[in-house]
């Protein structure tokens, strides 16, 4: 797949994986021990994976946008080696995804950031005798894509990028921009920001960042909903992807995958380092390693440091869970559930999705996570 300037190649985004320990395959057992080699990947040059497939099931999800990649690579490369087994994952947002599954319409849920107290509250209807709980599985950046022409290089920080989100700022060749990019061709033009109609796990993540590195610019809650002034909406990664696209001198957020699969530019981020951080899988994985635990018990959500200034380290970066129900779930596919998300967790699962320009997460999280599954009733 080409990459953005950024990324320069498809390289960088396998490189993640020198920041991270090779994870160890782990699966569920098969009542049938039909063990299928599947390849992950756009190309099929992913590492394989022996996926014990288990009873064959259907499982319905949906949530985040953010990983749709991810999972179209996952499902379809476990659908091709469990005969029998399908995985329908539809988007819609992350705050949409969270809705259905505390209403028992799907298995689980995709969700760009952990459960808040109130939705484990309300999982508890559900999940019978149990609750919702967070397993981080898609690790991943957000870039601050633009379309501005003739310049190829632009340069943001935490302050200046709230208040152009905020319609503070709201002309290209601003000082503050200008500041950033010296030498940089800024045009006189008014910026066209795009954010997302939808609830999602990116916006919070976005906001997050703004609260922690914008200076006070930023005087919003950090949440799924859009809350500042100005700008255009659209639906999903793909609907503000598309927009950049079209709009000249406009600029959105949007996950490293859809940047590269749209050709869009990424700012690097000005985080207070000696030298701005560039949007790559690499820098985004040095932020994630370093992540501390946030969660308590089987709930393995983690604690994001979105105002690093440590070296290489991108802050912009976002952690997709899987949200299932520690006990209570489906004993129909209760089996599915858990060799679908081994896989996932797996060496091979992670690497397929790192060259889709994810960010494979790292052995110590991976670890844990696989340990989870493996309790799940």
């Amino acid at each position: 797949m080409k990459l953005q300037r950024n990324g320069r190649s498809k390289a960088l985004a396998i490189g993640a994986m020198a920041l991270v320990s090779s994870l160890s395959l782990a699966a569920c057992g098969s009542d049938n021990n039909n063990n299928t080699t599947a390849s992950g990947g756009s190309n099929g040059s992913a590492a394989t994976s022996a996926i014990n497939c288990g009873k064959a099931g259907s499982l319905i999800a949906a949530g985040s946008t953010a990983q749709t990649a991810a999972m179209d690579v996952w499902k379809t490369s476990f659908a091709a080696a469990c005969s029998g087994s399908t995985i329908n994952y539809q988007g819609g947002g992350s705050g949409a995804g969270i809705q259905q599954f505390n209403q028992g319409k799907i298995q689980f849920a995709g969700s760009d950031s952990a459960l808040k107290p109130a939705e484990v509250d309300a999982s508890k209807a559900v999940c019978t005798g149990g609750q919702g709980i967070d397993l981080p599985m898609v690790g991943g950046l957000i870039s601050l894509v633009y379309n501005v022409d003739g310049v190829d290089n632009l340069v943001l920080d935490g302050p200046t990028s709230a208040k152009i989100f905020d319609s503070q700022i709201t002309k290209w060749n601003d000082p503050a921009i200008a500041a950033l990019n010296p030498g940089a061709k800024l045009p006189d033009a008014e910026i066209q920001t795009f954010h997302r109609s939808d609830d999602a796990g990116t916006t919070e993540n976005l906001t997050k960042y703004f609260a922690a590195a914008g200076g006070g610019a930023w005087t919003y809650p950090a949440g799924k909903a859009w809350a500042a002034k100005g700008g255009q909406s659209a639906n999903g990664s793909a609907g503000v992807s598309a927009q950049v696209k079209q709009v000249k001198n406009s600029i959105s957020y949007v996950e490293l995958a859809y940047a590269q699969t749209n050709s869009l530019k990424s700012a690097d981020i000005n985080t207070g380092a000696s030298k701005p951080v560039a949007a790559t899988a690499e820098n985004a994985a040095s932020t994630i390693a370093k992540a501390q635990a946030a969660g308590t018990g089987s709930d393995l959500a983690l604690k994001l440091d979105y105002a690093t200034k440590d070296e290489g380290s991108y802050p912009l970066v976002l952690i997709t869970y899987e949200i299932v129900c520690d006990k209570g779930n489906k004993a129909e596919t209760l089996d599915t559930l858990k060799s679908f998300l081994t896989y996932t967790a797996s060496d091979a699962g992670q690497k397929a999705v790192g060259e889709k320009g994810y960010v494979p997460l790292p052995k110590a999280v991976t670890d844990k996570v696989n340990g989870v599954i493996a309790t799940l009733a």
